[in-house]
């Protein structure tokens, strides 16, 4: 229903202030689909369906605010939550998950930087510190992908402190992810998105 999704978002748009349709339409409605994903009533399919329906309400969104219809120059402060860096680490080339967060993180009105698959630690440091980033998001789908998600952190704890490091993957566990040093492991892009918006409150 993604066509619909923007155009219903359109007409409200004619009457409804932009961040008062995310606030009171689209977030309730993308935690709704996020409750039935974590309660295995609502699967993948259907969670990517509603996450593209969302992004065509949000490019609607988007297009009014900068239009200059709220806040100055079309940037509002309770628009766009805080920046996260997220990255498939070193030797995996997997990023469908990945892609999976960063289209719900957007929904939910984070900025993301989505630095590719296959990441060196030094890239994903230097980004962070560019930012000034409070949060990355690392994936690895293999076994032996998991050592470089380490270096990253233990790269990251050296050089940027501040910043918040949720890992996932399918080889993942919160075991493991204790074991590397991570902040949080999320075991679906939801749960990831959840740490996300816990650390803006």
């Amino acid at each position: 229903l993604k066509e619909q999704a923007g155009e219903l978002t359109a007409k409200l748009l004619e009457e409804t202030a932009p961040l008062e349709i995310v606030q009171n339409e689209v977030i309730p409605a993308l935690d709704i689909v996020g409750k039935g994903y974590e309660a295995k009533t609502v699967y993948l399919p259907q969670l990517l369906m509603s996450a593209e329906a969302a992004k065509r309400a949000f490019e609607k969104i988007k297009a009014a605010l900068s239009d200059g219809t709220d806040g100055i120059d079309g940037t509002d402060e309770s628009a766009a939550k805080c920046s996260v860096i997220i990255a498939t680490v070193k030797g995996d080339i997997h990023d469908i998950g990945k892609n999976i967060v960063k289209l719900l993180l957007e929904n939910y009105g984070f900025t993301v930087t989505d630095l590719g698959r296959d990441v060196l630690p030094e890239t994903i440091v230097e980004e962070v510190k560019k930012q000034n980033a409070p949060l990355v998001g690392l994936s690895a789908l293999m076994t032996t992908t998991v050592p470089a998600m380490e270096e990253t952190i233990k790269l990251l704890r050296a050089e940027a402190p501040w910043c918040k490091v949720m890992v996932g993957g399918a080889v993942l566990t919160q075991e493991y992810a204790d074991k590397i040093g991570a902040d949080y492991y999320g075991k679906d892009a939801m749960e990831a998105v959840r740490y996300a918006e816990e650390l803006t409150k």
